[in-house]
């Protein structure tokens, strides 16, 4: 955000809260500001800024401000909980008994008990239709829990223990449209279940060496296996079982790190520089908060697919509040991918069996992806009280819970959802067209000589590495076969290639 406008003009709603009660949280992703001129809305760097005429001012009242960030913008639950525990708890009760079933007063009075988990001195609700927590049209927002003390309808996505929020942006309505999972599904009836078996195989491999890849390791053929197996029972598999987490950490980091529970030490993700010092990128959860935010976390994955949310969007949300929380030593990374399968699968947004390789999309593009975790790390930094012991371990000096309770998760969905609709129109697609084009070569191939299928394979893969033709180096590995033979053989190659149209970058990896 330019601080030119924030130092000039009167903020209004989170932002004013935030300066007024929060001002080392992480800044909302909706700025308010009065302006002289008309009512116009701008997008700087990635943040929506607001700028409303005078009729509009709050001045410096902490209800006016908490009514106008409850009715016009989407919710900050981090700066919201931050005020409330700044402020006196009568602020809130003396609301709530001016205006006993005043929609913003009871939604202010249900967030402040939810956020604080204290109970304000004020009876139960006894009038006023119930009103939803979160703004559906500005938020994706779960299904309908009444809280009958507030008449208030809790569709919060997660619980108190762990609660990211997710606004309704163009780019995610305009994803959401796409069906993409539909796109996938006609993509596949193209093709016999025989060339599917076979994608199968390619795209678990393909997913779990891009995996790997990411963190920029080469695994063992043990620990690649290991990973194919768990994605392959992704599924059926149950975040809600905190041992299974732990034997999934066991089965894919070196048997040497295995853990036996949550980290009970204070992490952090970096680098060591030229002079063998470390360039800090994120600080994790204290350890002493990890068990609760773990906790939150199986109880938001929960409710996110009983809710039925959005597949990629509960996706996006449980597997990196995952990679934020950062619950174990080694395979968070891993662990994180492996979660987006799940919740696709389990869902039924992914086709039965099988896979969209996210990986190998985020490897094609690994800088976008690093780009995504910064918009949540790189904040923390300045909101975070932290420093080195004189053994070069990172100690945080200041309760930073909240920062990772509630934290707008609208980024990492729409990211993850570029990289699904790319997996499916890049991968999925060149995956088959390339497995339909080789069946057909090898047809093409065996028709001329019945040759065994390792040799006839290892042929047309030297082929398509030269555009469809033996190259002279390497024709002397096929002296069985005459120079007719190998012309012919030429000609069907191509022919395949020419039917299945341009696929190179499926046809380099095979």
């Amino acid at each position: 955000m330019n601080d030119d406008i924030g130092d000039n003009r009167p903020k209004l709603g989170h932002i004013w809260l935030r300066a007024k009660f929060a001002p080392q949280s992480p800044p909302p992703y909706t700025e308010s500001y009065l302006v002289s001129g008309a009512r116009r809305t701008d997008v700087i760097a990635g943040r929506t800024v607001e700028f409303y005429p005078c009729s509009y001012a709050t001045g410096d009242d902490i209800i006016a401000n908490l009514r106008f960030a409850l009715r016009y913008e989407p919710l900050d639950l981090a700066v919201l909980a931050a005020t409330f525990v700044a402020i006196d708890a009568e602020v809130i009760a003396a609301w709530v008994r001016t205006e006993p079933s005043g929609s913003y007063a009871r939604r202010a009075w249900f967030f402040y008990e939810y956020l604080t988990g204290e109970r304000l001195d004020v009876p139960d609700a006894a009038a006023g239709n119930y009103v939803e927590a979160l703004d559906p049209q500005k938020h994706v927002a779960g299904a309908r829990r009444n809280s009958s003390r507030h008449r208030v309808i809790d569709n919060l996505l997660g619980t108190l223990d762990l609660c990211p929020t997710v606004r309704r942006t163009a780019k995610l309505e305009g994803q959401i449209g796409f069906h993409i999972d539909a796109e996938a599904r006609a993509i596949i009836e193209r093709y016999d279940p025989a060339l599917l078996a076979r994608a199968v195989w390619h795209l678990f491999t393909k997913e779990t060496r891009a995996s790997f890849a990411i963190e920029g390791e080469v695994p063992s053929p043990d620990r690649t296996e290991r990973f194919a197996a768990a994605l392959r029972a992704a599924a059926s598999f149950d975040t809600g079982d905190k041992d299974a987490l732990v034997q999934l950490q066991n089965a894919i980091v070196d048997r040497r790190y295995a853990a036996t529970d949550w980290r009970s030490f204070q992490n952090f993700v970096g680098e060591t520089t030229v002079d063998l010092g470390e360039e800090v990128h994120f600080i994790c959860p204290r350890p002493e908060d990890v068990p609760s935010l773990m906790t939150g976390w199986m109880a938001l994955t929960a409710r996110m697919l009983a809710d039925d949310i959005e597949p990629v969007v509960a996706a996006a949300v449980a597997a990196f509040a995952f990679v934020f929380i950062h619950p174990f030593e080694d395979g968070n990374g891993r662990i994180h991918r492996f979660i987006v399968h799940h919740v696709l699968s389990k869902t039924g947004f992914s086709p039965d069996s099988m896979i969209f390789p996210v990986s190998a999309a985020i490897v094609r593009d690994q800088r976008s992806y690093d780009a995504v975790l910064e918009s949540f790390s790189r904040p923390l930094l300045s909101a975070i009280e932290w420093g080195w012991t004189s053994e070069r371990e990172i100690v945080v000096g200041s309760d930073s819970a909240l920062f990772y309770r509630f934290f707008d998760a609208t980024a990492v969905a729409e990211y993850l959802y570029d990289r699904v609709v790319d997996t499916v129109r890049t991968e999925l697609r060149e995956e088959l067209s390339f497995l339909a084009m080789f069946g057909c070569a090898m047809e093409g191939v065996r028709a001329i000589v019945d040759m065994p299928d390792r040799r006839a394979a290892l042929l047309i893969r030297l082929m398509l590495q030269n555009g469809g033709r033996l190259s002279n180096s390497k024709r002397a590995q096929f002296d069985e076969l005459t120079d007719a033979e190998i012309a012919e053989m030429e000609q069907a190659v191509q022919w395949a290639l020419a039917e299945a149209g341009d696929i190179p970058r499926a046809a380099n990896a095979f």
